[in-house]
């Protein structure tokens, strides 16, 4: 495989990059100056070593002490809401999420959704940790009051809802806590990463 397929099939490799695609960032970057390319190789290098996963929320973030096990700053930030927990499939999710501006708890991302007919379900997301989490939250002085399970609008997305809710269903009956989804705003079929602000706040003033 000569240097141009091998580097279409890595670009490939990406969520939502078909052939042809993969192809134009091949050639683009074939019309990079060398210290653009330079550039490019480096942060990929540097990624790993600058970034690490929340042990609480699961996100990604950058963290400069890798020696150093932290939460995230969401995480720590007594400012916001410890009472609520939201929640999503993906980083991107989070992310969409933070810049409405219309939610100011906490967070847990599954790192994925549960495809239907799946038989190992559990094995799709982080269903041990959210479990732990929800141990965690029940226990803290704020108490959690609120989950709000915020999946894209599609197939996927709400079959990873259902499943959620039947996951925490002995929890709300142990600890009293309420389960919501996100209301009108956002229409079927809708990716939660796609959404825009205006959208993402009337889906979350309007959860049931």
């Amino acid at each position: 495989m000569d240097p141009l397929d091998k580097l279409t099939e890595i670009f490939k490799k990406f969520p939502g990059i078909g052939p042809r695609q993969a192809k134009r960032f091949v050639y683009h970057i074939l019309q990079e100056t060398e210290e653009d390319i330079g550039d490019l190789i480096n942060s990929i290098s540097n990624i790993k070593r600058g970034i690490s996963i929340c042990d609480k929320c699961y996100r990604y973030y950058e963290n400069k002490n890798k020696h150093e096990v932290v939460p995230c700053p969401i995480c720590i930030n007594n400012s916001r809401d410890h009472s609520t927990l939201m929640i999503v499939a993906k980083d991107i999710d989070l992310l969409a999420v933070e810049r409405s501006r219309a939610y100011n708890g906490l967070y847990f991302v599954l790192g994925n959704t549960v495809p239907i007919l799946d038989e190992e379900p559990h094995k799709k997301i982080r269903q041990g940790e959210l479990l732990y989490r929800i141990d965690e939250l029940t226990t803290e002085p704020s108490k959690l009051k609120e989950v709000i399970v915020a999946t894209s609008v599609n197939t996927e997305g709400e079959h990873t809802a259902f499943y959620i809710n039947t996951l925490l269903r002995p929890y709300v009956e142990k600890h009293g806590f309420k389960i919501t989804t996100l209301g009108r705003g956002l229409s079927t079929g809708t990716e939660l990463e796609y959404s825009d602000g205006d959208t993402l706040k009337s889906a979350l003033e309007n959860r049931h």
